[in-house]
């Protein structure tokens, strides 16, 4: 993987455990000599993936809706700063420019970014891998969640693993990296569905 999307929040919660977290996620991926494509935002995990990615050295394309940059949360000091007109171009750009998918921490925006990732997976739209970095255990009613959909019978079973889960970054990025695309939705028949 070149680059990755990374979703997160642009909150910063009282707890600083995950302003570390996405500080070490950015150093991270510096460090394994992957790019960073977010949200373009400066502030919360959102910057302090940005800024710890660059402080290592990284790429870092922020992707950013004007409606943003006109309420100054724009990061001016990335490699790449994208403005695009609304939320659709925005994570369509982050499709585009990425090889994968990384979530961290986050809350309704960074749900809305990975369930996309997940949906347009299980579609055919890329075929990308989709992780999830379960730090602290914040994600894992979401986690047991997913498992449910399988269960009951709303996730297809050629479709489970499209959700790559870990603890640590480096178990989640060499997890990405193994993966291999399944059978999309699109290339399915009817009688599949």
């Amino acid at each position: 993987m070149k680059r990755v999307a990374v979703y997160c929040g642009s909150a910063t919660p009282a707890d600083p455990t995950y302003i570390d977290m996405a500080k070490s996620v950015g150093r991270g991926l510096a460090e394994r000599g992957i790019g960073v494509v977010y949200g373009g935002g400066r502030l919360g995990l959102m910057g302090a993936v940005a800024d710890a990615a660059l402080e290592a050295g990284g790429e870092v394309i922020g992707i950013i809706p004007q409606a943003l940059v006109d309420a100054e949360v724009a990061h001016r000091g990335l490699t790449e700063l994208h403005v695009v007109p609304g939320m659709h171009q925005r994570k369509q750009a982050f499709t585009d420019l990425s090889d994968g998918f990384v979530t961290i921490a986050g809350g309704t925006g960074t749900m809305d970014e990975l369930w996309e990732a997940l949906s347009w997976a299980q579609l055919g739209y890329h075929a990308d891998p989709v992780g999830l970095l379960n730090t602290g255990g914040y994600y894992d009613e979401l986690v047991a969640f997913w498992e449910k959909m399988g269960r009951v019978g709303f996730l297809r079973p050629q479709h489970r693993d499209l959700l790559i889960v870990d603890t640590t970054l480096d178990g989640l990025l060499d997890k990405m990296a193994a993966h291999r695309p399944t059978q999309p939705i699109v290339r399915m028949n009817a009688s599949d569905l």
